[in-house]
Order: C-alpha cells, then structure tokens, then sequence
C-alpha cells in the first residue's frame, strides 16, 4: 500500500511564549491529511482527565526535509467538541481577516533569530564578548558572519517547501539573521511564518544549532531581535492619507498593541538599538527609531505601505496581524476623514 509521512505541526499552550509541536502520521497515497489528535495535557492544553485535543489541517505544503510526496501539515487545535481551544489564535485572525476582506490587507514579516550553540550565541567566545556591533550587519567573511550554512539550508528548505520566503540576511549582532515572509494576507502570512519557524528549529538539528526568538538574547550593547511588519490596505497601495490615517489609528491602540507584541517586549524597546521606547508611540519618514516607520520610497511616491517596527521576534503573527488589520481597518471603515495635518508633518521629518 503506498502512503506518505505526515508532519501533523501545531501551536502549544506554552506561557508566556507559545511553542512549536510536531508528530508523523502516515496517511494512505491520495488521500488527504485527516483530523488527528494528541495529548493536550503535555503541551499545557488540556488536564489529565481530559487530555485529548484535535489537530484540525489548515495549511499543507511538501516537506522538504523528508523529501518525496511527504507533506508538513500545519493545523489548528480545537476541542473535542469542534470548538477552537483557548489558545488557537488564528481563528480570531481568519475571522477579522474575512471581516475586513474587502481592504485586501497584504503584510509582510521580518523575522529575527538569534542561533546558540549550547549556551552562548554563535559567534561568542567561550569567553567575554566578540568585537562591538558594527561589521556584522549582512556581513561577510568567517571573522563577522556565523550560521551561514545553517541559513542557507533553510532558505532552500522554505523554498523547496513552497513557501513564500522573499529574502535573508545577517544582523547587527553576531550569530543574528533574519528571514523575511510576504506578501500575504492573513492568516497565510501567518501561516507561512509558522512553518518557516519549524523549518529554522528542525534544519538546526543536524548542526547542533539551536534558533531563539527572545527579544533581548544578550543584555547589554547589543541589538534585540524583532519581527518588523509590513502592511499595506489596497487603499494605502494608492493613496498617501490612508497611510498617514493607519498611523493614527495605531497611535489610538498603542498601550493594547504592547501589551500583544510578545514576551518581554520591554527588554527590546528601550529607545536605544534602533527602537522606539514601548512607553511611548511615534513614526517619521526612514525612521527606524520610531515605532513605525514610513519607507522614503513611500514618502515620495505618496502611496505604499508601513513598517511596524514594535513586534517582538517571539510575537504569534496570527495576533499581530489581527490587532493591526482590526485597528487600521476599523477606523477606516469608522471615518471618512483624511489627516492632511499628519501628511505635512510626515513629509518634514
């Protein structure tokens, strides 16, 4: 009987930062990933009594680490009573999506990570620190880039996949990169973001390498990692004043965004490594001190998309895109009003 291997992969209940879990089906050739299920209890999901919990298929794509018609099958994880469990996110996000699907919300995420390898971040001495921040930003020679093959295996990993990977590069910090996703709508983006996360982890395996999105993985001088996003309505795609009314509205909703961008977001925005301070909401034209940021290319050609550069690398994308989606959507759908005063303030930055 001919079958395939499924990587059936889901979303803990791991607190205060979700984690990634994953487990092989094998599923007859042709036929489509079924619901399965898993024990809920170990992955801070349900009691021991009541431990079973659903993996509903959301998302399927080939598996590039397996090879052949193997599949990575991402899922939602419901009750047993066809309810979503508390901790599936990404419901709420495929409804405000569905909701706001006329303003055909495009985003695109930068993903930051950080690699170890045991307890120091690659790149460190087994000893004090390497050479201050500076060369290693899309760096390049053994003396200033770390991971380098670690980096490439998963991008090809996330192309063979499918997946709409758009770029990567080495960061301020040694043994730091990041990959970019997008665009997508969500929850896709979403999704994608997702499986490029497992990919990262399970392509380190063999290199013994491990990726951490904390926000702040070496306390003192050094860059925090984070997962800008990029987002653009179709309005904002052709008309400046709706990306200057989008600004406004996330300075309305600033404290709640916060408070939903990840784990230890105060760690990271401090207002120093090319940060904003989490305390206070502010934009500007090439600004990458500012919680977001208008593109010049977007200042000028006056239409174009934002940089919200708040998130934290360890932030779920299916919360991220739903606060922003409902935030800017909703106060465009709230007002017909267009602030010209923001435009010109925007424009002398």
């Amino acid at each position: 009987m001919n079958v395939y291997r499924a990587e059936y992969i889901w979303i803990d209940g791991t607190e205060p930062t979700k984690k990634l879990r994953s487990k092989t089906k094998i599923v007859p050739a042709g036929e489509e990933p079924p619901i399965w299920a898993f024990d809920g209890s170990s992955t801070q999901q349900a009691t021991g009594d009541r431990s079973d919990c659903v993996l509903q298929p959301v998302f399927v794509c080939p598996d590039p680490i397996r090879g052949g018609d193997d599949k990575l099958v991402l899922c939602e994880v419901m009750l047993v009573n066809g309810d979503p469990h508390a901790t599936n996110t990404r419901r709420a996000c495929a409804e405000t999506a569905k909701r706001y699907a006329d303003f055909d919300m495009w985003f695109g995420i930068e993903q930051e990570y950080t690699f170890f390898k045991g307890a120091r971040p690659l790149g460190f001495p087994d000893s004090g620190f390497p050479a201050p921040q500076g060369g290693y930003y899309c760096g390049v020679g053994a003396d200033e880039v770390f991971g380098r093959d670690v980096v490439e295996a998963h991008l090809d990993a996330c192309l063979r996949a499918g997946l709409k990977i758009s770029g990567i590069n080495a960061e301020v910090m040694p043994g730091q990169w990041e990959f970019q996703v997008g665009p997508l709508n969500p929850p896709a983006i979403g999704d994608q973001l997702w499986v490029a996360r497992w990919l990262l982890y399970r392509v380190g395996e063999p290199f013994g390498v491990s990726a951490t999105l904390y926000p702040k993985p070496v306390r003192g001088d050094w860059n925090g990692a984070g997962a800008h996003t990029n987002f653009s309505t179709k309005q904002m795609r052709s008309d400046y004043d709706a990306c200057l009314a989008a600004i406004e509205a996330l300075k309305g909703k600033h404290d709640l965004h916060i408070q939903n961008y990840g784990f230890g977001i105060e760690e990271r925005l401090t207002g120093l490594h090319e940060t904003a301070s989490f305390r206070e909401f502010s934009y500007g034209v090439s600004h990458r001190g500012a919680s977001v940021r208008i593109p010049w290319q977007v200042a000028k050609d006056r239409k174009g998309y934002l940089e919200d550069r708040r998130p934290n690398a360890n932030m779920d994308p299916y919360v991220v895109t739903r606060l922003i989606t409902d935030t800017v959507c909703g106060a465009a759908s709230a007002t017909k009003g267009k602030p010209r005063e923001m435009a010109a303030a925007a424009a002398s930055d």
